[in-house]
């Protein structure tokens, strides 16, 4: 028996976070967190070397920055339905011809595609979309609860990734990470993305105005130079992130712990996000994202500088990841919300497309830079250390960042 359009079913929005957080755990699972350890079997079945592969990871970055705008633009229309599930179901097709792929050229063009659906299908438009349901002054805790669900991914992915590798090889893998793709993605984001039910309604004459407010509070964020102090902590937050979550595989490996011991090190990241998610929840509630994103990205510097003195013992490479893990997840939330606590209200998936283009183009460019630099020393230590160095730099433009926001947040707080 189905819902009646208006039953309460129909419009709780718990729902449709669920759906979202369901889609967000198995996207980043398996198109973001499986990289590293296919790629890693890659090499050794093909002989490519750490640039080739890291290369075409790159250019499907790069094509996920330029369509950040425009698909934050489509989901403040409210076309995030069809976008999140076409992208999921483009992308069970891409994994599927990875699998059979043998030709460097080829790996290139699927790979690539893959990078750029992630633009429609990983965090920033499941979190226009929320913001869209209930209003982007409202969407803190619709937003932490996707970020709960997506917190196990690497738990959850890393760990059945390399089951698949062990028993099946990476072209099973694929396949599998495939069909979650194909169906309980383009499931959760078809089947439960419900535009008419947004908060946000207009007829057509309303539409245009509407259109037109959005495009003066872009100009007028333009113009803000916490906006620009944001860009740049998140792209070095992109840069830091993906840099470490792409390597952390052969970097842990190098400073010689087991495969079995970096597995389980790794796999502790997921529950720490989720963890740092939930002391957030329950305790910073009536906190600002300003003073919240101040306090953890202090935390960043200090875990790369530790893991950059190359400690051998799996208790304190587990704990950095721990910590580390903890302050990723509550710094995911932090930079779902920057835009209603610290821009605007209005235009969220356009301003929120616009703040994270470059950031795009840093986790796109993370990955290869970390492959030449390795290729050169042939050792991770340099790598860990300019590693330290982006994160420094987040935690300052950050800082700034938020400095510069204090009269925006007292007028914002004052308002509400």
């Amino acid at each position: 028996m189905h819902a009646s359009p208006d039953s309460p079913a129909e419009n709780n929005p718990h729902t449709l976070i669920a759906a979202l957080g369901i889609g967000q755990l198995c996207a980043w699972g398996s198109l973001y967190y499986s990289f590293p350890l296919i790629a890693e079997a890659m090499m050794a079945d093909l002989g490519w070397s750490k640039t080739d592969v890291y290369g075409a990871a790159t250019i499907g970055l790069v094509l996920a920055g330029f369509l950040a705008y425009p698909v934050g633009v489509a989901v403040d229309k409210g076309y995030g339905r069809a976008l999140m599930g076409s992208a999921s179901l483009m992308a069970g097709i891409l994994l599927v011809f990875w699998s059979q792929v043998d030709s460097l050229p080829g790996f290139y063009l699927l790979v690539a595609g893959i990078g750029a659906v992630q633009a429609a299908a990983l965090y920033e438009p499941a979190f226009a979309v929320i913001a869209r349901r209930v209003g982007a002054a409202k969407a803190r805790a619709g937003i932490t609860a996707i970020t709960l669900w997506g917190g196990f991914a690497s738990t959850v992915f890393i760990p059945l990734v390399q089951l698949l590798l062990d028993h099946g090889g990476w072209r099973d893998a694929l396949l599998v990470l495939a069909a979650i793709n194909g169906l309980v993605c383009s499931i959760a984001y078809f089947g439960f993305i419900r535009p008419e039910k947004d908060a946000i309604h207009f007829n057509q004459p309303d539409l245009k105005n509407v259109q037109t407010t959005d495009r003066q509070e872009v100009r007028a964020a333009f113009r803000k130079p916490v906006f620009w102090l944001l860009m740049l902590a998140l792209t070095a937050y992109a840069g830091t992130f993906t840099a470490f979550t792409f390597h952390m595989y052969p970097l842990l490996l190098e400073n010689g712990l087991s495969t079995s011991n970096v597995v389980w090190a790794i796999a502790t990241i997921g529950p720490a996000q989720v963890a740092g998610r939930i002391l957030i929840s329950i305790y910073g509630s009536g906190t600002s994202m300003r003073r919240i994103g101040s306090c953890v990205v202090a935390v960043f510097p200090l875990v790369f500088i530790v893991l950059a003195l190359r400690p051998a013992s799996m208790w304190m490479v587990t704990t950095m990841c721990i910590v580390y893990g903890a302050s990723n997840g509550i710094f995911t939330i932090v930079r779902g919300l920057v835009v209603p606590d610290m821009l605007s209200r209005r235009a969220y998936g356009a301003i929120n497309g616009l703040l994270t283009f470059p950031s795009t183009l840093a986790r796109a460019f993370a990955p290869v830079a970390v492959a030449l630099l390795w290729s050169n020393t042939m050792s991770y230590g340099v790598v860990v250390w300019a590693i330290a160095a982006s994160a420094t730099l987040l935690a300052l433009s950050f800082w700034l960042a938020a400095w510069a926001s204090r009269p925006m947040s007292k007028r914002v707080l004052g308002d509400s």
